[in-house]
């Protein structure tokens, strides 16, 4: 199979974002109360259930995206929705990435950038 590294990134990018998108979704007020705290002290400290619902929108399309493109590179080795599903994952991650360097969590910043080089790769590989 010639899209096995493509379809591990894929599943990578769906699991991460499907994880993300049910702990936000499942368990709203848990998130607010870890969220508010965390940006009290940025411009986003009025916003932060729209900037979470905005995020959340992000990341369902990208885990579809993602699921689709897994399937769609398995059945006939296209490379479409794995592309977009790559790269909402980027996108997502840099909003993810403005907000950690707003609240100045610089080691979640870090480790948001682990989870960019991966999906650049995805991007990478299947464009």
């Amino acid at each position: 199979m010639n899209n096995t590294a493509s379809i591990l990134v894929l599943v990578f990018l769906a699991i991460t974002f499907i994880m993300s998108t049910h702990e936000k979704f499942f368990h709203w007020n848990d998130t607010m109360a870890w969220m508010k705290p965390h940006f009290e002290k940025t411009i986003l400290k009025n916003h932060v259930p729209i900037a979470t619902g905005i995020l959340v929108f992000f990341e369902i399309i990208t885990s579809i995206l993602s699921l689709v493109g897994i399937i769609e590179l398995y059945l006939n080795g296209g490379r479409m929705f794995g592309f977009y599903g790559a790269v909402f994952s980027c996108i997502t991650l840099l909003l993810m990435l403005f907000g950690q360097r707003l609240a100045k969590d610089f080691d979640g910043a870090r480790t948001i950038t682990i989870y960019f080089m991966v999906a650049v790769l995805g991007v990478f590989w299947l464009s």
